[in-house]
């Protein structure tokens, strides 16, 4: 009977984990696996001002454990923090706790996930008001780009020993302080849409998987977002981008041609013997009467957030 529920378990969970990132939040997964180690990664640079970094973790599907790149994603609302979701280890299960948007970063089971989140708090960066700073001691920003940075080299972790991905026996050991227990009872938002496609996508990529990768996911971590169009549309005076490069930005030329034409009008005139030498020379030297002149078209700069535009003397051709 007790091989029966063993088995039964992963199965059940699989069910739960299946029916949406809502019934995820709700009810949680429980499995009897003990999750893989976190890997080591490079974090990418930060595409876009404001937006605030998210761990990579591993998740668990029909095909067992699949890791969930760590990715840029825009909070919900300015003032929002990230704290990320975690596997406990109690009794003889492990039970997943997702992660969620709030004023404090809660308790995440002590896990190690770097970048900012090494096992309690976010030492990342930090809110003033409306605009994120971000602390490039721990964060890869682009300060020629971003310039809401600050750097506390005090918060940096080196070596802290174990990758461990749950909390319990065998894995990180640390309790919630009294402080974590109450931001848990604060008011919480679930993970964005953006979030979830990013965990959907790497459901559907069996190199992602575990079994397949054995601890190095193809996919760690996630260069650009797909959603900068939204997270541009709500900043004023944004410029909606349709394509975040996945290194630095640069600035995108957009070149819009001012085309004009000129249509000539002749009068009949008498037919005359065509001296063919002087036709020639004369297609050579001189424009045609009806010919188009298309001028050059004006370059726009288009920076992250702003847009310059220079405008530069229109020249049409001449006719001689």
């Amino acid at each position: 009977m007790k091989n029966i529920i063993k088995y039964l378990i992963p199965v059940i969970a699989v069910f739960i984990f299946s029916t949406g990132a809502n019934a995820q939040i709700s009810v949680g997964l429980s499995i009897n696996i003990a999750p893989p180690v976190i890997p080591a990664y490079a974090q990418p640079e930060c595409p876009v001002d404001g937006y605030i970094w998210t761990p990579g973790y591993w998740a668990y599907g029909p095909g067992g454990y699949y890791w969930v790149p760590g990715a840029w994603v825009m909070p919900p609302q300015p003032g929002y923090l990230w704290t990320p979701g975690y596997w406990a280890f109690t009794g003889s299960i492990y039970r997943w706790y997702p992660g969620y948007w709030g004023s404090h970063v809660g308790y995440y089971g002590g896990i190690n996930y770097g970048y900012g989140y090494f096992g309690d708090g976010f030492v990342g960066g930090m809110w003033q008001g409306r605009n994120f700073r971000y602390n490039t001691a721990v964060m890869n920003v682009n300060r020629a780009v971003i310039h809401n940075t600050y750097i506390n080299k005090t918060v940096i972790v080196n070596n802290r020993g174990s990758r461990a991905s749950f909390n319990g026996r065998g894995g990180i050991t640390r309790q919630p302080t009294a402080a974590e227990r109450r931001y848990t009872n604060e008011r919480h938002i679930g993970a964005t849409s953006e979030q979830t496609h990013y965990q959907n996508s790497a459901k559907s990529n069996r190199s992602q998987y575990f079994s397949s990768n054995h601890g190095t996911p193809q996919r760690a971590a996630v260069a650009h977002s797909n959603v900068a169009n939204r997270a541009s549309a709500q900043r004023p005076n944004a410029v909606q981008h349709t394509q975040v490069h996945h290194t630095t930005p640069v600035n995108n030329r957009v070149a819009r041609p001012n085309v004009t034409h000129t249509n000539a009008t002749h009068a009949p005139a008498r037919r005359a013997p065509v001296n063919h030498a002087a036709a020639n020379h004369a297609q050579a030297t001189h424009p045609a009467a009806n010919q188009r002149s298309v001028q050059r078209p004006a370059n726009t700069s288009v920076n992250t957030g702003n847009v310059k535009r220079e405008a530069h003397p229109q020249r049409a051709e001449k006719r001689r």
